[in-house]
């Protein structure tokens, strides 16, 4: 899939998540997506980016534009070397948290997007992959 512009951030402390936020909104209205479209995908990235400072103690996050035939879309690819998810359909189940939150930030961030893909290793990291169509 072709990849018109990327962009990678490191995502360390909170900080960050608010530049992710940022960046994650400038690049959805770049794209055309509504103010429905934007919040959904900044709502998504913001959790995701908040995962790896709270669970991973920091990661990167990929931003890209993509088109596929006659669609543009926003890519995420969120990784990192953390502790990983040892199982992942109980991580994507709503009210699962192993930090004590709300158990929402995965399965409500997958519910924000048109694509999802995890991919976790125990003792390597997780990478997480959204996109949204426009």
């Amino acid at each position: 899939m072709p990849v018109e512009r990327n962009e990678t951030l490191a995502v360390n402390r909170s900080e960050d998540v608010v530049l992710v936020r940022a960046k994650t909104r400038d690049w959805s209205i770049s794209l055309g997506f509504t103010i429905v479209e934007q919040t959904k995908m900044v709502t998504a990235a913001s959790e995701l980016a908040r995962n790896l400072v709270v669970h991973a103690g920091g990661g990167t996050v990929r931003l890209e534009t993509i088109n596929s035939e006659q669609r543009r879309g926003l890519r995420l690819t969120f990784e990192d070397q953390g502790p990983g998810i040892a199982d992942i359909q109980q991580a994507l189940r709503d009210g699962f948290s192993s930090k004590g939150g709300l158990g929402l930030g995965l399965s409500g961030s997958k519910r924000l997007v048109n694509e999802f893909d995890i991919s976790s290793t125990p003792g390597e990291g997780t990478r997480i992959c959204i996109v949204r169509w426009k």
